[in-house]
């Protein structure tokens, strides 16, 4: 592979001679950055990037020293056009560019590759940063997060010692969480943190670090939450992922600034309804990875009510222009919006029965493409759980996937794996969730949570699952040897019996019934097979 032979994507930076935003197909660039290029088509505010495509993917996994010099010469030959696009420099003590490395493959796999961002930072950015911004905060938040990121993506660590060092400073600052830290707080935290990661952090060279995050993002495909995922859903054909590097949007800028997720629907049930989850002062990896426990749209509009308002009428463009619902990413710095992803968004089976007959009531899609996106659901199988009698409700979480589910608790994906070989049912407890866990998601009927929000990764994997999902459970706490908790002031250890209601947040103990009524739309779409298999 020569480096004449590698077909950079631009994102909203014109090939030489070009006008307007060239088409990035799927399978060479990945469905994110075919998704980005078409935003920026519609007029839409995405940050500028470049991709390097999935055919790159499958050479670096094999060790290829010659893909590995046309990774390095594809991303030198990026980063000048951003940085001239931009007049930043990577690396920079004035004007720093800083940029986010994210994984795509063809079709989305949420939260199953890698994502680095802060990619630039070091001792010299990070004060070049707050020369350009006047925000120290912003710059030592942002250089902390990069260094725990790099050395956890690139260098294999795992999160514990971050997490304990973070815990820590928390509690010695008298805060509450680690949004209320202050500048010289963070300062301290980014020391802290280039300690732990020792040799796993990121180098001093911003083109070095920008190759190694690279790198990492193509070696996850070979992850193996990556390759459950695509076991799971029939993906094993898939080449590879693209990598995007992207322009930085600063979430975590402050008061006026945050990141959050947008669902054109109610991927629960189908309603259509704006529906978000968003972080203020926070970056994107905060809200997808369930460690904190978000706002919904509401707050969003009291807040920043022009900002809100662009992300819903954008929201509305983009349902429109797929003809189907969508599933954004998006941050929000110093007031202004910019969106980092947009794709087909998971949604339950019952979900997916009402937005197929409603898309069609709308004009949006027809009766035929509606029976392909409903084929492989038995409509006989969908429809509301609810549950035959009461009892004494323990606690309430929000609502992340609709139905109800009853089983044994369980506290690691494994237990729920076990449980369900038995042929038992089992309800899978944590104190947040991660992809790691897809292969206990898939085991359980029901998923836990005490912190984590309707949008993150987690959620949106077990939703399309169709498992009962409730999350945010501020009265359950996960004991210390991870084979029990206390819910709602009550005790609760592994194989007892607790029950989950998708419809009212509730959680109950004890075994329950559960009674099954069809969803309204399951008589629509049998109609319609029936009138496809008759006609001629």
């Amino acid at each position: 592979m020569n480096a004449h032979e590698l077909q950079v994507g631009w994102i909203g930076l014109d090939d030489a001679g070009g006008s307007g935003q060239a088409e990035l197909p799927a399978a060479l660039y990945g469905s994110k950055a075919s998704e980005l290029a078409g935003m920026t088509a519609l007029g839409l505010p995405v940050p500028p990037a470049f991709v390097l495509p999935t055919a790159l993917c499958g050479p670096i996994l094999s060790g290829d020293e010659k893909a590995q010099n046309v990774l390095r010469d594809g991303l030198a030959k990026g980063v000048a056009r951003l940085e001239a696009a931009t007049r930043r420099k990577l690396g920079d003590a004035r004007a720093p560019l800083l940029v986010s490395v994210r994984s795509g493959a063809e079709h989305s796999m949420p939260g199953m590759l890698e994502t680095v961002l802060d990619v630039g930072m070091n001792a010299v950015s990070v004060h070049g940063l707050i020369r350009a911004t006047g925000n120290p905060r912003l710059a030592f938040d942002s250089w902390r997060r990069f260094i725990q990121a790099y050395a956890e993506v690139v260098g294999g660590m795992e999160t514990a010692p971050f997490d304990q060092a973070l815990a820590r400073m928390i509690e010695a600052e008298g805060v509450a969480h680690e949004g209320e830290l202050d500048p010289e707080a963070l300062e301290r935290l980014a020391s802290a943190f280039l300690v732990i990661a020792e040799d796993a952090g990121p180098p001093p060279d911003p083109m070095a670090q920008l190759f190694g995050a690279a790198r990492a993002v193509y070696l996850s495909w070979r992850g193996s939450r990556a390759e459950t995922y695509r076991r799971m859903n029939g993906l094993d054909h898939l080449l590879g992922t693209a990598v995007t590097v992207q322009i930085m949007a600063f979430g975590n800028a402050g008061g006026a600034s945050g990141s959050g997720v947008a669902f054109s629907r109610d991927p629960a049930n189908g309603a259509k309804t704006f529906y978000a989850d968003f972080l203020f002062d926070a970056q994107g990896e905060d809200v997808v990875s369930g460690r904190r426990t978000p706002l919904d749209a509401a707050q969003l509009r009291d807040r920043l009510p022009q900002a809100a308002r662009q992300l819903e009428e954008s929201v509305g463009t983009l349902e429109k222009a797929r003809r189907d619902m969508q599933d954004i990413e998006f941050t929000i710095e110093n007031g202004k919006l910019f969106l980092l992803q947009t794709r087909s968004a998971k949604r339950t089976p019952r979900a997916a029965l009402k937005i197929a007959v409603d898309l069609v009531a709308e004009g949006l899609i027809d009766r035929a493409e509606a029976l392909r996106r409903v084929a492989g659901i038995d409509v006989a199988k969908v429809g509301e759980t609810t549950f035959v009698e009461t009892a004494p409700v323990v606690a309430h979480a929000v609502v992340a996937a609709p139905g109800v589910a009853c089983g044994r608790a369980c506290f690691a994906g494994a237990q729920a794996e076990d449980l369900a070989r038995r042929g038992e049912k089992a309800i899978l407890i944590r104190r947040d969730t991660s992809t790691e866990d897809i292969a206990g998601f898939a085991a359980a009927d029901g998923v836990l949570t005490a912190i984590g929000g309707r949008t993150s990764h987690a959620a949106v994997v077990a939703r399309q699952m169709g498992k009962v999902c409730l999350v945010g459970c501020a009265a359950l706490t996960i004991d210390a040897d991870g084979r029990g908790a206390t819910i709602g002031g009550r005790a609760i250890r592994q194989g007892d019996w607790i029950a989950l209601d998708g419809a009212s947040g509730e959680i109950t103990f004890g075994r329950r019934d559960i009674a099954f009524e069809p969803a309204p739309e399951s008589k629509t779409i049998l109609e319609w097979r029936q009138e496809d298999v008759a006609r001629p």
